[in-house]
């Protein structure tokens, strides 16, 4: 490698609290740096949480083109294209025992899920506390509405018990069945047993003929964590969870503070 050249192919960024402002902005100075990256013969890849039908809009608007990771890494979305290459759903029984398992442990639980698909709809249940913001949902009708279609998760969220609390139990009571993540304040996930933001890294990166090796990832949450211990430098936000800042390799500014660019300036 030449002196002074860029050190990494791929540079991945998880969206909300990392890539995004609260506004659900992107900075020009965040915008400069990872073009200023994908000019140096880096590629730049969108790994999200957000299924492929809350995240399209924001790749969109940044005349962003090439792949992206959502669904928690169950969809690898090509984005110049506005095709879904490859898609995981959740076993609509198995995630059904382990609702039922959790709140014989836990009680009642508000539900949300994401549909499968690349208009596949969030439904809602009437007592599940949603992030006020320009994301669509559909109310749930009736309880069996949230079975009717393939789906890629399901969201939890307990009256009493905190996030972290709630994904502990689950892990404990269901984690044989499913695996659980938090991935923002307010968001527990079920998901398929073995999915992570890893494993959709790698399938994009395959693609890309990148490896792990040559890849930095940026993140904030939980969820983030499989997606450090798979790329070579694993990057947090100051705004992170305790949680992934202990198993990052460094720290930078908050994403309202441009903590991407702050990191990828002096490697440019």
């Amino acid at each position: 490698m030449s002196a002074g050249a860029f050190p990494y192919r791929l540079v991945a960024t998880d969206l909300d609290g990392t890539l995004l402002r609260a506004d659900e902005s992107v900075s020009d100075r965040t915008r400069d740096a990872l073009t200023a990256a994908t000019a140096a013969g880096a590629a730049h890849i969108v790994v999200t949480g957000r299924s492929v039908p809350w995240t399209r809009h924001i790749l969109d608007d940044l005349g962003y083109e090439g792949l992206a990771v959502c669904g928690q890494g169950a969809q690898v979305y090509h984005a110049g294209e506005h095709r879904l290459l490859t898609s995981l759903t959740l076993d609509r029984q198995l995630a059904g025992l382990a609702l039922s398992k959790l709140e014989a442990e836990v009680g009642p639980l508000a539900l949300a899920a994401s549909r499968d698909g690349l208009d596949g709809e969030v439904l809602i249940s009437p007592d599940y506390r949603v992030q006020e913001g320009p994301l669509p949902y559909v109310p749930m009708k009736d309880a069996a509405d949230l079975w009717a279609a393939p789906l890629n998760k399901v969201y939890v969220q307990h009256a009493a018990l905190s996030d972290d609390e709630l994904a502990a139990a689950a892990r404990r009571t269901v984690g044989g069945l499913v695996d659980v993540v938090v991935a923002g304040p307010g968001i527990v996930e079920i998901l398929p047993l073995g999915l992570s933001k890893a494993t959709g890294l790698s399938l994009a990166a395959r693609r890309l003929g990148v490896k792990a090796a040559e890849t930095i990832a940026f993140g904030d949450m939980p969820n983030d964590i499989p997606m450090f211990g798979w790329a070579a430098r694993g990057v947090a936000m100051a705004n992170a969870h305790d949680a992934l800042k202990a198993v990052a390799d460094d720290v930078t500014a908050s994403n309202e503070d441009d903590g991407i660019a702050v990191f990828l300036e002096p490697l440019l």
